[in-house]
């Protein structure tokens, strides 16, 4: 764990340096469940990737496994507040003796998806975006603002961000000529890349998803 600032505030992250040298800055947004294990074993993955990443805490210390008190504390975070955190964080990435300068990459999962998108509709700084099956419905990105091409991460069967979101969203990158690309994974439901929820969890589209994610920032953020 380490602390950063933000907009005068302190906050908390998990940051994870790159284990092969320098290499660029990554910023990884939790799932509405909070700072859990799996988002710093992503962090982790990413460090060893070459990545230095940098998940905050948003929650301020707070995790739960109860997806009502999840989805409480989700609706309760200010969301102005979490873009402030975010471009905090892009500072304290740029900071670091293993991020090369230059663009970050965002990557967020389920309201950290969301998040993401936001994060690069308000920095200028993100080079490259990844949204695994985003949702929150009090995050409404400015698309008209977005610099960076986006890949979005999504599963077949998802009550949260399902067909007729992904179509919808597709129409409004294409209508504004934004750079994306979306891949649908088969046979998946919601949260399908959370290795610490087997009920949901799918291994092979999950190491196609990790692939892809991981190509996709290498080829978008390239040295200064």
């Amino acid at each position: 764990m380490t602390t950063f600032k933000g907009n005068g505030s302190t906050y908390q992250g998990y940051l994870a340096p790159s284990l092969v040298g320098t290499g660029p800055g990554v910023v990884v947004i939790q799932e509405w469940w909070g700072l859990v294990g799996h988002i710093k074993s992503v962090s982790d993955r990413f460090a060893e990737a070459g990545f230095t990443a940098l998940a905050p805490d948003f929650y301020h210390g707070k995790t739960t496994t109860e997806p009502d008190e999840a989805g409480s504390m989700m609706m309760a975070l200010n969301i102005d507040e979490a873009g402030k955190v975010i471009q905090g964080a892009v500072d304290a990435l740029l900071a670091e003796p293993t991020t090369i300068q230059g663009p970050v990459g965002v990557v967020g999962f389920c309201m950290g998806g969301q998040l993401a998108l936001y994060a690069a509709c308000i920095d200028p700084r993100v080079g490259a975006c990844v949204d695994f099956y985003g949702v929150h419905p009090q995050v409404r990105p400015d698309f008209a603002a977005l610099q960076s091409p986006v890949l979005g991460i999504f599963a077949e069967d998802d009550p949260y961000a399902g067909t007729e979101e992904i179509r919808e969203l597709a129409a409004q990158f294409g209508a504004l000529g934004k750079t994306f690309l979306f891949e649908t994974f088969p046979g998946t439901q919601h949260a399908f890349f959370n290795d610490d929820r087997p009920a949901v969890y799918h291994a092979e589209a999950a190491a196609k998803a990790w692939a892809l994610t991981v190509a996709f920032l290498q080829k978008n953020l390239s040295k200064a």
